[in-house]
């Protein structure tokens, strides 16, 4: 039984605030190690102490009380002059913010803290008695755990018919809330030649017990725990909401207008002043549901600082582990981001600012042989560009070697001869995303393993982004991450495979071309178009999803992903359109991300072309004579 009965919603509003507040001076500490006799930063740290120390009162809970009281007193002995800040007083301090975390954890599991370190203790108050301070043991920074939820339970119906089904989503459609992308891994099953229809069916025919491992229809215990972790709250300017309210007003307004020209016309008038008019109030509505639906996008963005405000602290942690003197920047805290997208984007974070204090930068003995300052600095940037939010993780060390890490590559067997000649400086980097890949010789508990990178990269295409690296030798190397301002309306391109349409992300589109046969070429068995003196092979849809093609393609669309360049062979498109994406809740074919409903109730499928490619491996393009449904049916 919970030791706070009845106190859960003051026990939440602690923990939101509290915790907002130790990141707060967690930074603040960094910064006071930096400039100790700044007097600013001794009384904010006091005082979000003294905060902590109070709703902790509230709550009962007498070892954090204790706890923040001895690190209050001394920040207040701090502050008035009579000890002065040394290093192992730091590191106590450090400590004891480190142990008030660790006690929010065990109040948010409904438990009462245990007492704190007796050592940590015994140092506060000998630090408070201006008696010598045990030196504080340096702990090893593990890399924060991957925690893949187990998948849920399907909680479907078998034998709805198509049309029933086709309701249902419709319905699910028009009223459900921006869907949520899972972080654990998730049921994939060929779309290989199959309508859209009959996936659909087979995700809502399939039983729980079909599913490997499934056993029960309600979620395992450990996928809800995991789900109280996440924080669903979200923090809203009030004249978000005042906008929100101000134009949902408006709206109803305009629906009594449309309901009295409704009136008017089923009573018989048709003259041109009633169209006209309710040509006004049509256009009007569309206008002001719009606006609507970027005030709502509106209230989902959040400042990144939030995020970014625990990062200082661990780069800290870290450098002073590895005997490292590192300055971490934060640069575009005010930057604004989907709420759904910050807690999935902390751990790509850590893992690239770990790395670029673990590889990146050198020792101070290192930078000053090589006329460097002393201090290296890392960059944590955020900028929005367009309807993209670009996050930066830069730093001023060694920098990448192309030529080493194909050497490595291959030592490990990741890449053959072939595959290291024909490779460029540009993916050359990207062999640090391989699963498996490290430079480093002997693993750590820092890293070392080849798992980090890899879990970033899977992580950020998670959230429809993307990630290029930048390194000059001796100068630094730079992350830059590129990601869709929001997960809830993704911008599309609808494409034709006869007369079923799909839909295409529009992030991946450069360009719509037209296709003559005549001037397809075959290079090594593969068709292909010259683009502006660039080679492109063709990938024709239908081969993609395992369909027949029933004409020639009569357009190819120029997409690029992260690392590959290529024409998709489409017969024919139906223009750009924003889609609210609907998940298929735990079921999701393999190469489909999502689907979304059109304006006239129809269901289209939105492709997953980053999943489709991988299905192609190596063998990727098909000859020529695949574009030609003749020439195919005779082969």
């Amino acid at each position: 039984m919970s030791d706070f009965a009845g106190m859960e919603d003051l026990l939440l509003d602690f923990l939101t605030e509290a915790t907002d507040l130790l990141s707060d001076v967690d930074n603040k500490l960094v910064d006071l190690e930096k400039n100790p006799q700044d007097h600013r930063l001794l009384n904010d740290i006091f005082r979000g102490f003294h905060t902590i120390k109070g709703g902790a009162g509230f709550l009962n809970a007498a070892e954090l009380v204790t706890l923040c009281h001895l690190t209050e007193n001394l920040f207040d002995k701090l502050r008035t002059g009579e000890l002065l800040l040394t290093k192992e007083i730091m590191d106590s301090i450090m400590a004891a913010t480190g142990t008030v975390r660790d006690m929010f954890g065990n109040l948010d599991s409904g438990v009462l803290p245990p007492p704190a370190d007796a050592h940590l203790i015994a140092n506060l108050k000998a630090a408070l008695a201006d008696e010598a301070v045990a030196p504080v043991a340096a702990s090893p920074v593990a890399a924060p755990p991957v925690v893949l939820a187990a998948p849920a339970a399907v909680a479907v119906t078998a034998g709805l018919d198509w049309e029933q089904l086709h309701g249902a989503v419709a319905g699910a459609a028009a009223v459900s809330p921006a869907p949520t992308f899972a972080a654990g891994p998730v049921m994939h099953t060929q779309v290989v030649g199959k309508t859209p229809e009959a996936i659909i069916k087979q995700a809502v025919g399939r039983r729980t017990t079909d599913m490997p491992g499934a056993a029960a229809v309600s979620a395992p215990a450990s996928r809800r725990d995991s789900e109280k972790t996440r924080d669903n709250s979200i923090r809203v300017d009030t004249s978000r909401l005042d906008q929100v309210l101000n134009l949902s007003g408006e709206i109803g307004l305009t629906k009594n207008r449309l309901n009295a020209l409704r009136s008017d016309i089923l009573n018989g008038r048709s003259d041109t002043d009633t169209l006209h008019a309710l040509d006004q109030a049509v256009s009007q509505l569309d206008l002001l549901v719009s606006d609507l639906q970027n005030a709502v996008m509106k209230t989902r963005m959040q400042p990144i600082g939030r995020l970014f405000q625990k990062y200082p602290r661990i780069a800290r942690d870290l450098a002073r582990n590895l005997g490292k003197d590192v300055e971490l920047l934060l640069v575009g805290e005010e930057t604004e981001i989907d709420k759904t997208m910050i807690e999935d984007l902390s751990d790509p974070i850590i893992h690239l600012i770990r790395n670029a204090v673990d590889h990146g930068v050198e020792g101070p003995q290192e930078r000053l042989a090589a006329g460097k300052p002393e201090k290296s600095q890392v960059r944590l940037e955020a900028r929005q560009e367009g309807d993209h939010i670009v996050l930066i993780v830069a730093d001023d060390g060694k920098g990448m070697n192309a030529e080493r890490l194909r050497a490595k590559a291959l030592e490990k067997g990741i890449i053959t001869d072939e595959e290291a000649n024909s490779m460029d400086e540009r993916q050359s980097f990207n062999l640090v995303f391989l699963p498996g890949f490290s430079t480093v010789e002997v693993a750590s508990d820092v890293s070392g393993r080849g798992v980090g990178m890899d879990v970033v990269r899977t992580n950020i295409q998670k959230l429809n982004g993307s990630i290029e690296i930048k390194s000059s030798p001796g100068k630094g190397t730079s992350f830059v991450i590129s990601l869709p301002l929001t997960l809830a309306i993704l911008p599309v391109l609808l494409v034709q495979l006869g007369e079923q349409p799909f839909a295409v992300p529009l992030s991946m589109v450069r360009e719509i071309l037209p296709i003559q046969i005549e001037q397809v070429q075959e290079i090594g068995g593969r068709a292909t178009m010259v683009v502006r003196g660039e080679v492109m092979p063709i990938y024709p849809i239908c081969n993609l999803i395992g369909w027949t093609p029933v004409q020639v393609p009569e357009y190819g669309v120029l997409m690029q992903t992260a690392d590959h360049a290529f024409i998709l062979a489409i017969d024919g498109f139906m223009g750009r359109e924003d889609a609210v994406i609907k998940s298929l809740e735990d079921f999701r074919p393999k190469g489909v991300a999502g689907v979304t409903t059109l304006s006239n109730g129809q269901i289209v499928l939105i492709l997953d072309m980053k999943e489709l490619l991988a299905d192609m491996g190596d063998n990727r393009g098909v000859p020529r004579s695949a574009l030609i449904p003749e020439q195919r049916a005779a082969a």
